[in-house]
């Protein structure tokens, strides 16, 4: 569905590196019938347009000791909006930010070392936000099922 504007072999080798972005060329080229040179060229073609973005080390903060994940519901007078979205994006505690639908509203992700920088996000940089006229938390108890990007 969402793989319409490749070819079958462009979305075959998407489906395997979607399942382990670490598999070489080679092995991909046995799997999908092509050489490892074809499948080389191949992904960097799917790099260069921006299919691929990125491949990255994703770590679950809730395996290490004291981390504190949070999710928070910010709502703004749309004149203070801008400047408030541009002060979480500088914070290197904050670690997505979505604008979603309604008045002038933001999903914020933090993921913060303990419990009392969690605190601090809170009271140094979230409570001050100008122009906030709705603030809810909540934190994150376990991971049930956590997708990122898309699946195909």
């Amino acid at each position: 569905m969402f793989l319409e504007g490749l070819d079958k072999l462009d979305q075959k080798i998407l489906r395997l590196l979607v399942e382990n972005a670490r598999m070489s060329y080679s092995e991909i080229g046995e799997r999908v019938g092509v050489s490892r040179v074809a499948v080389k060229a191949r992904i960097q073609a799917l790099e260069q347009r921006g299919v691929i973005e990125e491949y990255t080390t994703i770590i679950n903060p809730q395996k290490i000791n004291g981390a504190v994940s949070c999710y928070f519901e910010l709502e703004f007078s749309p004149e203070t909006f801008a400047q408030a979205a541009s002060l979480l994006k500088e914070n290197e505690t904050v670690t997505q930010i979505y604008r979603v639908t309604g008045k002038n509203k933001l999903h914020v992700h933090a993921v913060a070392a303990s419990s009392e920088e969690m605190e601090r996000l809170i009271r140094e940089v979230i409570d001050p936000l100008p122009g906030m006229t709705e603030c809810s938390c909540n934190m994150i108890l376990s991971r049930i099922k956590d997708i990122k990007g898309l699946r195909l």
